[in-house]
């Protein structure tokens, strides 16, 4: 087992002023005029990325403002299977993503054509998928989720269909556990968040006595099993702001302690620790740059496209969700 290095955990301290954009953010909003466009962000973007966008979320709200944008153009700041989801759901703006690249190591682990072959032979199969899967998954899904009202669509299945649940693993046993339900899950994981560990866990736990900690559900069972809360991106700010404490150790990715601070500025957030790094970056999150960012809108490229045939199959799921999910 790889030894725990000594270091210092990302701790960001309670914001005391907004810092002055700087000059590329200022660039960014001028073309965002220009361009007559939406900035849309996932909770895991670098701080200055989310500092110019007119929405930070979780799947769930940005798939609801990619619906609703009326813009001529979304600037989608997040990896790829978020940028086509938007273009599934708004399909007549354009749809830029700042770095083609920015994939998903979770997405990869469920292959369009592997859920074909499996369907071909379990055609009784009812198949949630959790958002962060390729727009070929979803065109073969029957109900997408995120990990914000995954209990909640699953709940809605019903009782009598077999739940294949693609692609995350470990969401699907917490939602199994959330729900009761019997599902068959397919083998994936995010990288990231299975990099959390018990033995880093209780680590800065031991610096930081009093903190509670919040999991995201991709977390693997042994970790989440000492979280006070597991819980999506979007719920970690409600917990933020009800939970009295004044520090609070967040296992997610690292980008979500910049909105945590900005929107919970009277507390401290610590950064969940991995066994060899003192925060954890998504990778594929942090190939889009503040600079790529403006040469997308200055160069209305790169832009994602959609196949009609696989668009229009992967709405279907889609909007059950949204309109399961609506208040």
């Amino acid at each position: 087992m790889a030894a725990v290095l000594n270091y210092e955990p990302l701790v960001l301290s309670p914001r005391r002023e907004s810092p002055a954009l700087t000059p590329i953010q200022e660039e960014i909003l001028a073309l965002k005029r220009e361009r007559k466009a939406v900035i849309l962000a996932h909770n895991y973007q670098v701080e200055a990325i989310q500092q110019v966008a007119d929405y930070v979320g979780d799947s769930l709200g940005l798939s609801y403002h990619a619906q609703a944008a009326q813009a001529d153009v979304i600037l989608f700041c997040g990896v790829h299977f978020m940028a086509e989801t938007a273009k599934i759901v708004n399909p007549g703006r354009t749809v830029l993503l700042p770095d083609l690249d920015a994939g998903c190591s979770l997405s990869d682990s469920c292959p369009a054509k592997r859920l074909a072959a499996y369907k071909a032979a379990h055609p009784e199969a009812y198949v949630v998928a959790y958002i962060n899967c390729s727009a070929g998954v979803k065109a073969l899904s029957d109900v997408i989720c995120t990990s914000g009202n995954a209990v909640r669509i699953v709940n809605r299945v019903p009782a009598d269909r077999e739940i294949l649940f693609v692609p995350d693993q470990n969401l699907g046993q917490w939602v199994a556990q959330q729900t009761g339900r019997t599902m068959k899950l397919w083998p994936g994981s995010c990288y990231a968040h299975v990099q959390f560990t018990v033995r880093a866990l209780e680590k800065v736990r031991l610096q930081f006595p009093h903190a509670p900690v919040v999991a995201h559900p991709e977390c693997v069972q042994a970790v989440r099993d000492l979280a006070d809360e597991v819980c999506s991106t979007e719920l970690m700010v409600k917990f933020a702001k009800e939970n009295p404490a004044n520090e609070i150790i967040v296992l997610t990715e690292s980008g979500m302690l910049h909105r945590l601070r900005r929107e919970v500025p009277g507390k401290t957030f610590i950064a969940g620790p991995t066994d060899t790094c003192a925060c954890n970056d998504c990778r594929f999150m942090k190939l889009n740059t503040i600079e790529k960012v403006r040469d997308a809108l200055k160069n209305l490229s790169p832009v994602i496209e959609v196949p009609e045939p696989i668009r229009a199959a992967a709405l279907v799921p889609i909007q059950r969700m949204l309109d399961w999910s609506r208040p």
